[in-house]
């Protein structure tokens, strides 16, 4: 208990002096993924974001003493895009190493799984049978989860797909044995598999991805005061908080441990 209560009185003195450096506008800048669960949800009609992200950005435009500004991304190439042009202060990714050669990526602040879908008949009950040689298994470019596969996957085929397809697109190819399999986030999948009866998630997962901030390369005080912050807000429950809120599935508070 003493040792979060020092925490939380550093990083209320430490915020208020790095207002300046991460906010060069006077508006703290967020950039998400606007198709991910996982960071955030769009409302269809009043356009509002909720869901972790938009806690997060709020809580720490509170402790600079800032207004904020939240702006969707299609991908995490325009994440990354808008670091580097200097339109956005701060970024929400999930982790993996190309990605880290471009932006400076903070700790994390959740753990996010990553699952296949399969049809309903499939033959195919936990992750490692997924890999077996005369499977395709999908993912999207761009995702974490694609250069995981790449990376791990020996026997079967591994597909990219060139964006994220949408839960009809993917109904139609996994039903029309495009792909055996396809791999993304469990959140998202759950939301595919709700709308199609005739396909299922899997009960386990094949990797867990880090969730975390990232800012344009090359300020490593920017980048402590960042971790200060998420390390306050996993410790004090604010994390778990906003899960809870989103009722998100397959996501965790991460666990206080250098990457």
């Amino acid at each position: 208990m003493r040792r979060t209560i020092s925490l939380v009185l550093a990083t209320a003195v430490y915020l208020p002096l790095m207002a300046a450096d991460l906010t060069p506008t006077g508006t703290l800048r967020a950039a998400f993924l606007r198709t991910n669960a996982v960071q955030g949800r769009i409302d269809p009609q009043t356009k509002s974001i909720s869901g972790p992200v938009a806690d997060l950005v709020q809580e720490l435009a509170r402790r600079l003493g800032v207004p904020f500004v939240i702006l969707p991304a299609a991908d995490a190439r325009e994440v990354i895009a808008d670091l580097n042009s200097h339109t956005a202060d701060i970024g929400f990714l999930a982790y993996d190493v190309p990605r880290a050669t471009e932006v400076d990526f903070s700790r994390p602040y959740a753990l996010m799984q990553n699952t296949y879908i399969v049809r309903a008949d499939s033959p195919i009950q936990k992750a490692a049978d997924a890999d077996k040689a005369g499977l395709s298994i999908g993912a999207a470019q761009g995702q974490s989860q694609s250069g995981y596969l790449k990376d791990n996957l020996k026997n079967a085929q591994v597909k990219i797909l060139p964006a994220m397809p949408s839960p009809d697109e993917l109904q139609k190819m996994l039903v029309a044995r495009d792909l055996d399999a396809f791999g993304a986030n469990r959140q998202r999948l759950v939301e595919v598999a709700a709308a199609h009866a005739n396909l299922r998630v899997l009960a386990d997962n094949f990797s867990a991805a880090e969730q975390s901030i990232v800012i344009a390369k090359g300020d490593r005080s920017r980048l402590d005061v960042i971790d200060r912050f998420i390390a306050d807000a996993c410790a004090s429950g604010f994390v778990q908080a906003s899960l809870d809120r989103a009722k998100l599935v397959g996501v965790d508070v991460a666990p206080a441990h250098p990457r």
